[in-house]
């Protein structure tokens, strides 16, 4: 357990009530990305709180009404998991940088300039986003800011999201190590196989076209054919 000293707050509000556990910052962050700490490995106390800076402990009662258990363990991974967090600077600044190039990752692989159909690059979108003072919020999923990101940096930044209905021919002796990789990139809309190729109908964010095709000539040798069949509003 980390010492009370260096513990931070985790909290959450449940009907009109607060509820607070004290944590190991780090592996508390680790512990919301996904990697398996016990709650025991991360509190500084087993106790949930109303207000851990007065010392005021929750009631079993409350506690079994807001989470459905009086295990205190059990009512501290819902607080973690879906509660705040209390970030160092250190971690904010971190975090923060990780969830910006997350979204414009997102926005390069699904957005295009209009006026030429390309992708612009996520160090492009980067820059749009730093001069639109876009706020990047560290504790919410990069996709569910992605529209707000949008909405800053259009009048910086033409950008239009669409997806491309693509058709790719693959040279058959090829067909086996590309069938793995076409799959695992959307599904297939149709496909055909004949005696020198395969040939399969994808639908894919326009942003994405580079990729792929740099994908599928390192698979065979240049020798992928690619054909945009239609633009897809989204």
């Amino acid at each position: 357990m980390v010492s009370l000293e260096k513990a931070v707050i985790a909290r959450i509000s449940k009907d009109g009530k607060t509820f607070e556990i004290l944590v190991d910052s780090e592996k508390a962050l680790e512990f919301r990305k996904g990697r398996d700490y016990s709650m025991e490995n991360i509190m500084a106390v087993r106790d949930i709180f109303n207000d851990s800076k007065k010392g005021e402990r929750a009631s079993p009662s409350d506690i079994e009404a807001a989470f459905g258990t009086s295990d205190p363990l059990q009512a501290a991974i819902q607080i973690l998991k879906n509660g705040q967090l209390q970030l160092t600077t250190e971690q904010r600044r971190k975090l923060t940088e990780e969830k910006r190039k997350q979204i414009a990752d997102i926005i390069s692989r699904q957005g295009v300039n209009p006026q030429t159909k390309l992708p612009h690059p996520p160090n492009r979108i980067m820059n749009a986003m730093d001069q639109a003072h876009f706020q990047v919020d560290p504790m919410k999923p990069p996709q569910e800011q992605v529209q707000a990101a949008l909405e800053k940096i259009e009048p910086i930044l033409p950008i239009k999201f669409e997806r491309v209905e693509i058709a790719v021919r693959i040279p058959l002796d090829c067909a086996g190590k590309a069938n793995s990789f076409v799959r695992g990139i959307a599904p297939v809309k149709k496909e055909e196989w004949k005696s020198d190729s395969w040939i399969v109908v994808l639908e894919i964010p326009a942003g994405m076209q580079t990729e792929v095709m740099e994908k599928l000539n390192g698979i065979t040798g240049g020798r992928a054919e690619v054909k945009i069949l239609r633009h897809i509003d989204i």
